[in-house]
């Protein structure tokens, strides 16, 4: 090797040397004791992204589209929440709790929310944020089971009844806890049902008894009159949501905001919103009826005339309608907080022109008005009366769903067009089988056939009554 090539390859080698020095020198200099480079963690990413991704059970207890949209309390809350964080409430929709949960496991969901109480069994599994309502499970069996003195009052009873629950609820935790300690409970679980579905088959008296946590069976039981609740099989338990896996950071933020949002008194109101029915409604037999007639009609007669000649509607229609929505009580308020004769949203209220809801006159000139507009959106091909009692359902559950019927009705060979084929479908929007098809998801389709009926009945006797008069005055 020559003198030349040895130089060289001690000059490479000395400054291989020193840049190895170099480098762990500033590498040194950078480091500080305890600082690492952090993950971002849920908050930071739902802050990034300007998206709070929620599992949201589709039902009444928690998120489904209404008249005005989309509601339910549980929605709404969340949107506080969305609204505190200042990023879009981007909902996933679940059709049971099994499946909510299922969907909960998915690595881009931050909160899952489908009335999930917090079981001893659940915290061993799942993260769960503030609790925001206080229940207690409760065995609920047909009414018509007391005339048969078949109707239970204790744990003990319910041997030899058929009872079903939902599977991976905190019902079935309950009654397989029950088993295991000896009663005897013929009780089946159920992977595709909801506890509103469950609730309906009680109803019908497919099955003796369900159990449904109390502020299910108490936003139910003014639907379906045969429900009737036995008894209670749970403690107080706490309903929360389920938050993603190491959202510590979320979790602070959201204990922080629930604890003001419930001392400002937002939480009450909207329990309040959902919960306390301040006038309970039921379909009132002909004999209250007629007597209303006498009673109350003829102060606000001349107001359903009037606004009727003015929209080209049936006067007599449109205070069986009002009769359906209020008994014609003009102060009149149901548990989602509408009110007045026609019982009038705050927010349709306010679209309509209606200063002041308890007034008759607007209330009944807005109630016509809206019930105009919803003529309008009937489709053109729905014909006769029956444009009439697609607008009166759509007053009811909202325009969306009976598009959704219309859909339905198509795929079951039925002729969307005409209302008494479309009454066959719409009770078949609360089943999950049909409703996670559709556009618009669960609807409590059964209430506005009964409400269109119920309308109808009393317009019928209204013109009965009319014919009668002039009998009676010839």
């Amino acid at each position: 090797m020559s003198k030349l090539d040895k130089n060289i390859r001690a000059f490479l080698t000395v400054v291989f040397a020193l840049s190895f020095f170099v480098f762990g020198w500033l590498s040194n200099s950078a480091y500080e004791p305890g600082k690492r480079i952090q993950k971002p963690t849920v908050l930071d990413e739902i802050k990034k992204t300007k998206k709070l991704n929620v599992v949201l059970l589709n039902a009444p207890s928690t998120y489904y589209i209404g008249v005005e949209g989309a509601q339910g309390f549980e929605y709404d809350l969340l949107s506080a929440y969305a609204a505190h964080l200042g990023v879009k409430l981007n909902i996933i929709t679940a059709n049971t709790i099994k499946d909510a949960i299922r969907l909960s496991k998915l690595p881009h969901v931050h909160i899952t929310s489908a009335s999930l109480a917090k079981t001893k069994e659940r915290e061993k599994k799942f993260n769960f944020g503030p609790s925001y309502f206080e229940v207690q499970e409760q065995v609920v069996c047909n009414r018509g089971m007391i005339i048969s003195g078949n109707f239970p009052r204790s744990i003990e009873e319910l041997a030899g009844l058929s009872i079903k629950v939902g599977e991976e609820t905190s019902y079935s935790e309950t009654l397989r806890s029950l088993q295991a300690d000896g009663f005897d409970i013929n009780a089946t679980f159920d992977t595709e049902l909801s506890t509103e579905e469950l609730l309906e088959m009680v109803a019908s008296h497919e099955i003796d008894c369900t159990v449904a946590d109390s502020n299910i069976y108490a936003l139910n039981q003014r639907y379906m009159s045969q429900i009737e609740s036995a008894f209670i099989i749970s403690g107080r338990e706490q309903l929360a949501w389920v938050l993603a896996p190491n959202s510590k950071k979320l979790e602070a933020d959201m204990y922080s905001w629930f604890n003001n949002f419930n001392q400002s008194g937002k939480l009450a109101q909207l329990k309040d919103h959902y919960y306390s029915y301040v006038l309970f409604f039921d379909y009132y037999d002909n004999t209250m009826f007629y007597k209303r007639v006498k009673s109350r009609l003829p102060t606000y007669k001349k107001y359903f005339v009037k606004y009727a000649e003015m929209y080209g509607i049936p006067w007599r229609l449109l205070a069986a309608q009002s009769y359906q929505e209020s008994h014609w009580n003009p102060k009149a308020k149901s548990f989602t907080g509408v009110r007045g004769l026609m019982m009038l949203t705050l927010k349709t209220a306010k679209l309509l022109g209606v200063k002041n809801r308890l007034d008759p006159e607007q209330s009944i000139k807005g109630g016509t008005r809206h019930l105009n507009q919803m003529l309008k959106y009937v489709p053109d091909e729905v014909e006769g009366e029956n444009r009439l009692k697609f607008a009166l359902a759509a007053y009811n559950v909202g325009m969306g769903h009976i598009v959704d019927a219309q859909t339905l009705a198509v795929k079951m060979g039925l002729n969307k067009n005409i209302w008494s084929d479309l009454k066959k479908v719409l009770p078949l929007l609360s089943q999950k089988k049909y409703y996670k098809t559709l556009k618009h998801g669960y609807a409590r389709g059964s209430e506005p056939v009964r409400y269109v009926d119920s309308i109808y009945d009393y317009k019928d006797i209204l013109q009965n009554i009319n014919e009668e008069d002039k009998e009676a005055k010839e």
